[in-house]
């Protein structure tokens, strides 16, 4: 045969689909799973579709997790998230996703992967790709997760049951500190000799903040309106670059440019009215802050979590631009983040350790996830390269 099926299961977790795969189902080194998901997928697709595969043409619906046995005695199971590019045949490995990790607890328990009691389940999940513990807690009958329920989330029609995600120690995922530099706010030059002021942050994923109005922004934009604008798209790509860099995450511009996950870009503005993207009106009460965010070229619908979770803790540390613009009123409780598909609510707990510098003890938020279909999904023969033996 030219083609070789792969047991699958598709799964929407908060604002992302992807396909969740066993690892003892790959070959077991991980350079030669590449192939494989990028075939299943449908990349490389030099017309952005994926049409030959199970993606969606959007970064939001080209992804993976990989799901195997745990590696550390201190989670449940290990969870290696896989980015797929749309017009390449690569993938980005040095990030999480926020979203997709709201379905890796259901779907471990669903597969006999992890044993849990009836009533809320909390599953502890390794992320392999930052090096974190995150901690799910979820509904649990007759030994199956609960999808059924009555949390909504923007970003997805109807409700469902409650995921909620404990991202423990998020600081320095990408990186290793979460403040890179040392610094709240930094001045990046970028390669056309102009400078901008910009906030460095690295918890759950690597991110640099700027002011909307330094980029000619409003920050009320919807993703259409912001691609629309190719001199912004192409200056926050410079920022990303520059910042890539100052971060450490790649030694030179030109390395910066061929990394496309990390760090992500954002643009914030103070709370303000605007009009989402099912044409709801949003008020400016209703926020603390106004984010957009771009992650592989792209402006996200809905922000990607691990990036709300970035976004909540810079706003607690002071100096930074998130903290600039975090509405007086927010206090100590969850932040509420204006975003294209409504608003969004991140608690995070920020403080200084006994030396006094920053540390980011815990982030969290809500998501539901559900299970889609499950089967086997093809891809060409001439993709996998088994390791011998398996």
């Amino acid at each position: 045969m030219d083609q070789r099926p792969i047991s699958a299961v598709f799964m929407r977790g908060g604002t992302s689909k992807a396909l969740m795969l066993h690892a003892r189902d790959l070959p077991e080194e991980q350079t030669a799973w590449e192939p494989i998901l990028t075939a299943a997928l449908g990349s490389p697709d030099p017309y952005g579709r994926q049409l030959d595969g199970m993606g969606g043409g959007v970064s939001s619906l080209s992804k993976a997790c990989i799901i195997g046995p745990p590696s550390r005695s201190d989670a449940d199971l290990d969870y290696t998230f896989a980015q797929v590019q749309i017009r390449e045949a690569r993938v980005e490995w040095r990030q999480n996703c926020g979203n997709m990790s709201s379905a890796v607890g259901p779907f471990a328990v669903e597969e006999g992967l992890v044993r849990v009691p009836d009533g809320d389940a909390t599953v502890r999940i390794h992320n392999t790709n930052t090096a974190k513990i995150i901690h799910a807690h979820f509904g649990v009958s007759g030994g199956m997760p609960r999808y059924a329920g009555d949390l909504a989330i923007p970003g997805v029609s109807g409700t469902g049951a409650p995921v909620r995600l404990d991202f423990l120690d998020p600081g320095g995922a990408s990186t290793g500190r979460l403040l890179p530099t040392g610094q709240p706010l930094d001045v990046l030059t970028l390669e056309d000799g102009s400078r901008i002021e910009a906030s460095l942050v690295d918890a759950a994923n690597a991110c640099v903040f700027v002011r909307s109005r330094d980029i000619g922004m409003d920050g009320t934009e919807l993703p259409d309106a912001i691609e629309a604008r190719a001199d912004v798209m192409a200056r926050l790509q410079a920022i990303r670059a520059a910042a890539s860099v100052a971060m450490g995450i790649a030694p030179d511009l030109e390395a910066a440019r061929k990394i496309s996950a990390i760090p992500f870009v954002g643009f914030l503005s103070p709370a303000a009215a605007f009009t989402d993207l099912t044409a709801t009106g949003i008020r400016a009460e209703a926020m603390d802050l106004a984010a957009r965010i771009i992650s592989n070229g792209q402006p996200h619908r809905a922000l990607p979590l691990t990036i709300s979770l970035c976004t909540a803790v810079a706003a607690r540390i002071a100096g930074t631009v998130a903290a600039e613009y975090l509405s007086p009123g927010a206090g100590e409780g969850p932040i509420r983040l204006g975003m294209p598909s409504g608003i969004l609510t991140v608690g995070a707990d920020v403080g200084r350790d006994t030396g006094g510098a920053w540390h980011a003890r815990s982030g969290s938020f809500y998501r539901t996830a559900r299970r889609l279909f499950d089967g086997r999904v093809w891809v060409p023969a001439s993709a996998w390269s088994p390791t011998p033996g398996r």
